[in-house]
């Protein structure tokens, strides 16, 4: 490893210790379509405006948004970042694995149930 290779890891690495604080949840048995709704609602906010946001809504999505919102704050705390001043930079909802379950209807056929499910990921960075 050169030099410059070294001195572009350090840099890559600091970033990455400073760059932003991410908390995700995979395969959370909603459609994305659903928690999408909430996530637009949240998206570019300060986090904690957006917690008071997802605390008065009545949804089902809501609450787990706001567990994982909360868990990307613990996270910013954990970097050393200004709880007052976090941004919600990115969310991220996207399409999880579909269990498919059969329902018999008339005439001897099946018909696919597909239950789907979403990846949900947060990130923040101090403004």
């Amino acid at each position: 490893m050169s030099t410059n290779e070294r001195i572009k890891a350090v840099v890559r690495k600091e970033q990455r210790k400073q760059g932003a604080a991410v908390a995700s949840l995979n395969g959370y048995r909603a459609s994305a379509r659903k928690v999408r709704v909430l996530a637009n609602l949240v998206r570019g906010k300060y986090a904690k405006d957006a917690c008071d946001i997802l605390q008065v809504q009545v949804r089902r999505s809501a609450q787990i948004l706001k567990k994982v919102l909360q868990s990307a704050i613990a996270n910013a705390e954990t970097k050393g970042f200004n709880l007052s001043r976090l941004f919600i930079s990115e969310v991220c909802i996207n399409s999880g694995p579909m269990m498919k379950r059969f329902m018999p209807v008339s005439k001897g056929r099946a018909v696919t149930i597909r239950k789907r499910s979403s990846h949900i990921c947060f990130k923040l960075i101090e403004v």
